[in-house]
């Protein structure tokens, strides 16, 4: 069963930069698309941001200009790079293997690590 550990996250300023880390178990890292999500307070978990095996990226509109992912396989590591960052980016974000349906993409794993908290003040 594949792990994953999300790490990163923490309290900043509107305006303010984070970068997120997300190392996953397993020795097919490098053959899935890999995405991170993230659930607010009341809300349910959506997509952010999605990464191929062959490097080609995705982004919800909501995140779109601001942030950016990349992944290093022989870490079995992937990133996500926010900027510019809004007091509606508050939310845990977490990693997970991910499928593309139409025009996003969703969580291919059944089970999810930790995640890792974001919080954006105004």
């Amino acid at each position: 069963q594949v792990q994953l550990e999300e790490s990163g996250g923490g309290s900043v300023q509107a305006g303010g930069s984070l970068r997120l880390s997300c190392v996953a178990s397993g020795r097919a890292f490098s053959l899935y698309a890999m995405g991170w999500f993230r659930q607010a307070p009341g809300k349910e978990r959506e997509f952010v941001a999605a990464i191929n095996w062959g490097g080609s990226t995705y982004y919800s509109d909501s995140v779109k200009g601001r942030f950016t992912i990349s992944r290093d396989n022989a870490k079995n590591t992937v990133y996500l790079q926010m900027s510019s960052l809004k007091p509606e980016d508050t939310a845990v974000y977490y990693c997970n293997k991910a499928k593309r349906g139409g025009s996003t993409w969703s969580p291919d794993f059944d089970s999810w690590g930790q995640g890792t908290q974001v919080t954006v003040s105004s």
